[in-house]
């Protein structure tokens, strides 16, 4: 009988050679899924703002939807408003694997890394194209090392909830005067400070409190987006804009665990980059055009008329001479002392950015409208 090259080799010699077969085997199918096709996904994205209509909600929206299409049989599980996590336990359950992506304003993750406090304040970046550059910033780029490396979640970008950001009121708000004595829902301890500078009376609360509050006389007027007022508009007539982030700096960062992002092929995470840098591009498309369409409709020249009103460069500075280094000096008692550098660079950064970027220079500023059109629904 004619025996085959295993059957001639002694025992140990065939086993060495099957084990070398089967390791270069091996070898070559990761090779082929490294470089292959991204490998399906079944993930859950969790947010801190509301589902569609919101232009922020659409963008997430729009994310799940192109998932299949980019790696096909891939799920995305969206949890908007906290629905599953608020943004510290969010964070919590990055690192330890059990959640795969997030989509969270970015001061409010500083219970999980006080350093998150450096990115916030009012009055820094106050025009569209600035708040498009945070993420050239030094400020940036140091809090997202730092998550990257202290906290295992790695960013990929960042948009801005609205750059409609205003005060909405049953009376208008465009001078320090206005404010004194004022209940105003505030969205966080930052804007509580601005507030407090005014002179009027910071409330926290969350949205779903405000039409009640607003109704039985609670509150007498918000912070909030353009998106948000347009859900209280009857309540609260009045909606008074200062620039992008001139009341409030709301930027959102989307985020990953890198327990699950690191377990991800080559292939996969780049297809997933691609798609996550295409969705904050809608987003920004989608916040501006809400924004635009919203004051298309509600704007008005005349603040003693109700509707959107965008106050005049004189009446912004009035109101950021008015509220000084307040936001500043709060966030410096809330951060590390190392960190009070990085808040004082930030705040130069974000001013020297909004000189360059003046309104009407951003990409953002020229899109056509007319295309998302047909998915933004303004009341």
């Amino acid at each position: 009988m004619k025996l085959n090259r295993l059957q001639r080799l002694p025992m140990a010699a065939a086993m060495a050679l099957t084990v070398a077969g089967l390791v270069a085997g091996l070898g070559a199918t990761q090779t082929a899924y490294a470089q292959g096709k991204p490998q399906k996904v079944v993930l859950r994205f969790a947010a801190d703002f509301p589902p569609p209509p919101h232009p922020a909600g659409l963008a997430m929206q729009y994310f799940a939807e192109r998932l299949p299409q980019v790696i096909p049989g891939s799920e995305a599980r969206l949890y908007f408003a906290g629905a599953l996590y608020t943004v510290p336990e969010a964070f919590e359950a990055m690192r330890q694997g059990n959640l795969e992506m997030t989509w969270m304003q970015i001061g409010k993750a500083a219970p999980v890394e006080p350093w998150m406090m450096s990115l916030v304040g009012p009055g820094i970046l106050t025009t569209v194209g600035a708040v498009d550059s945070l993420e050239r910033t030094k400020t940036y780029q140091m809090v997202i090392q730092r998550l990257e490396q202290r906290q295992s979640i790695r960013v990929f970008g960042a948009g801005h909830m609205s750059f409609g950001m205003g005060i909405g009121g049953k009376k208008r708000y465009t001078k320090p005067d206005d404010f004194v004595g004022s209940k105003l829902r505030s969205m966080g301890p930052v804007e509580n400070a601005s507030l407090s500078s005014w002179k009027a009376n910071p409330v926290v609360m969350g949205f779903g409190e405000v039409p009640n509050a607003l109704e039985s006389g609670v509150i007498d007027g918000l912070m909030t987006s353009l998106g948000g007022w347009n859900s209280v508009r009857e309540q609260a007539p009045y909606f008074t804009m200062g620039g992008a982030g001139a009341f409030i700096g709301d930027y959102y960062m989307v985020s990953a665990s890198r327990r699950w992002w690191d377990r991800l092929s080559p292939a996969t995470q780049g297809a997933l980059e691609k798609l996550i840098a295409e969705t904050v591009h809608v987003q920004k498309e989608y916040n501006w055009c809400f924004d635009k369409m919203a004051y298309d409709k509600y704007g008005t020249k005349d603040p003693s008329k109700p509707g959107i009103y965008w106050m005049t460069p004189d009446e912004v500075g009035a109101m950021v001479t008015a509220m000084g280094d307040a936001p500043t000096k709060y966030v410096k008692t809330k951060t590390p002392e190392a960190a009070n550098q990085w808040v004082d660079t930030f705040v130069k950064e974000g001013r020297e950015l909004s000189k360059k970027h003046p309104a009407g220079t951003s990409w953002i500023e020229k899109v056509d409208c007319s295309k998302h059109a047909s998915k933004i629904v303004i009341k």
